[in-house]
């Protein structure tokens, strides 16, 4: 496998109405996530391949082939769905590859996965999220819940490391920001649960078949992640530390 990251996910669209007296009108934007997680991938030596959720849906690899040309794939703020209901599926009722199984087929034949918290991954805003119910649930190191796993603290909380001498918290001295919520999460048996927080699973790794994945299940972008935790010093660190973990 080569030095790609395929990171999927962490886009929307929003869409707005005014309305002003009589008069009303609409407007929307794209927005994404990056600006901080994307200069860490890249900061680590690999190259980013960004893929957003509206171009997933269609254009996320089928096979296995085209999959092996990434080291690593990060899934962020993504519901499976978009993996599961293909345009001409919804829409004609055609056959597709199941790319959740894919997935997990990619890593037990070596791949490394990363999952990263948000309103649609783990099982997210109104169970949205779904991936509990999908073949990547069988190599993460995390036991999915099947409700609205979302944490909100707004007064903050913070990390707390449980395995400091884990090579993913290699360089990481100082105090960590506090975060504005997580995905909760029950960890597995197998797991190397590295960091909690509230007493559920913040980072955990897993080894299945002849691949590695991981969850971090806070966001890596607001509003969860605040600037706090995106312009903290070692966020290009722990994200490459996890990365590197799971690659090797």
């Amino acid at each position: 496998m080569g030095k790609k990251v395929l990171f999927v996910g962490e886009s929307w669209t929003a869409t707005m109405t005014e309305i002003k007296g009589f008069n009303t009108f609409g407007a929307s934007k794209y927005e994404t996530g990056l600006g901080w997680i994307d200069k860490a991938i890249e900061h680590a030596g690999y190259e980013f391949v960004y893929m957003p959720s509206h171009i997933a849906n269609d254009k996320f690899p089928f096979n296995m082939e085209e999959l092996r040309e990434y080291a690593c794939v990060v899934l962020s703020d993504i519901g499976s769905d978009t993996f599961l209901m293909p345009s001409a599926t919804f829409s004609e009722s055609k056959k597709f590859p199941n790319r959740c199984q894919l997935l997990k087929d990619y890593v037990l034949e070596g791949g490394a996965l990363l999952m990263i918290g948000g309103y649609m991954t783990f099982n997210g805003i109104g169970g949205q999220g779904k991936w509990w119910s999908t073949p990547v649930q069988d190599v993460l190191p995390v036991e999915l819940l099947t409700c609205d796993d979302r944490m909100e603290h707004c007064e903050g909380v913070i990390p707390e490391i449980t395995m400091p001498e884990h090579p993913s918290m290699k360089g990481i001295k100082d105090p960590w920001p506090a975060l504005l919520g997580y995905n909760k999460s029950k960890a597995k048996p197998e797991a190397e649960l590295v960091a909690t927080v509230c007493g559920d699973p913040f980072i955990a790794f897993g080894a299945y078949g002849k691949g590695k994945t991981a969850v971090f299940s806070s966001d890596c972008s607001p509003h969860w992640a605040p600037p706090e935790f995106c312009n903290w010093k070692y966020y290009d660190v722990l994200f490459k530390n996890i990365i590197d973990y799971i690659v090797e």
